[in-house]
């Protein structure tokens, strides 16, 4: 990865490290919006897309002009996101670190009860919108020799009941994940898919349709992760020297563990 970027003091005429650039997806809350406060905070300038443009102009006052570029973008929408990426102002085209991280779970019943609606805006967001913007910002990032950080979930290996298409999507992400790195080997370019557990932040909101006193029973004695857990561990994947590559990364919190087999009686 292009670690730094180089340019000449004018009084001293030494050599300086210039700012490194990320693109987070997904920014407008949780993990994202964590991520976008890590990295500023290590002197990173962020990209930060999401729907909730509110959201985004909050995140940019609270971070600065010039340390975070709000961008409102839908995930479901391709063509959106390549004239994001063609549109991008003079001075914030050389990316150093794709961050996938927007996505969602919609719906906890079981497969035949499920709304078909709810698995294709899953699909389009989690795997379609993900693949999209990767394949827009590949040129850049193999020239800056630079990073793919992709977010996964232990749903990709684990399943569980009303996991369904949720947790289809995150398995395309992880393998998908791996299917880069191959293709990407002798380029310099980082990939690294992450996959966490329990984290408390809106995702369970968002699933269960605004349902509070469902993601608070979810998560009330369970000590989960945080958002800024997973910041954290962004963070320091995306600063790593650039020999070194993160394959996988599967964290949960020490409360958590994996689910038994499930036997039935009838059927």
């Amino acid at each position: 990865m292009r670690r730094y970027r180089q340019e000449k003091v004018r009084n001293e005429g030494s050599i300086a490290m210039a700012t490194r650039t990320a693109l987070v997806t997904g920014a407008t809350s949780g993990f994202g919006a964590a991520i976008a406060r890590a990295l500023t905070s290590a002197g990173w300038r962020v990209i930060a897309t999401g729907r909730r443009s509110e959201r985004l102009e909050a995140l940019k006052a609270e971070l600065g002009a010039d340390r975070l570029l709000p961008v409102t973008l839908d995930m479901r929408d391709g063509d959106a996101i390549r004239a994001m990426v063609a549109g991008l102002p003079e001075g914030w085209r050389e990316i150093d670190c794709l961050i996938n991280n927007a996505g969602l779970a919609l719906g906890t019943g079981p497969a035949q009860a499920s709304d078909p609606k709810q698995w294709e805006e899953m699909v389009a967001t989690n795997i379609s919108g993900l693949i999209a913007i990767t394949h827009t910002l590949l040129p850049a990032l193999i020239a800056a020799k630079g990073a793919i950080i992709n977010m996964s979930s232990v749903a990709a290996t684990y399943p569980y009941a009303g996991g369904n298409v949720y947790g289809g999507t995150k398995a395309f992400v992880r393998q998908f994940s791996l299917g880069l790195r191959s293709d990407l080997a002798g380029t310099g370019v980082r990939v690294t898919s992450i996959e966490p557990g329990m984290a408390e932040t809106e995702f369970t909101l968002v699933r269960t349709g605004g349902n509070r006193a469902a993601s608070d029973a979810l998560y009330s004695g369970a000590d989960p992760m945080t958002a800024e857990d997973i910041a954290a561990t962004v963070l320091w994947i995306a600063t790593l020297p650039p020999h070194l590559n993160i394959n996988t990364i599967e964290m949960m919190p020490v409360r958590q563990s994996f689910a038994g087999f499930a036997v039935t009686r009838e059927g």
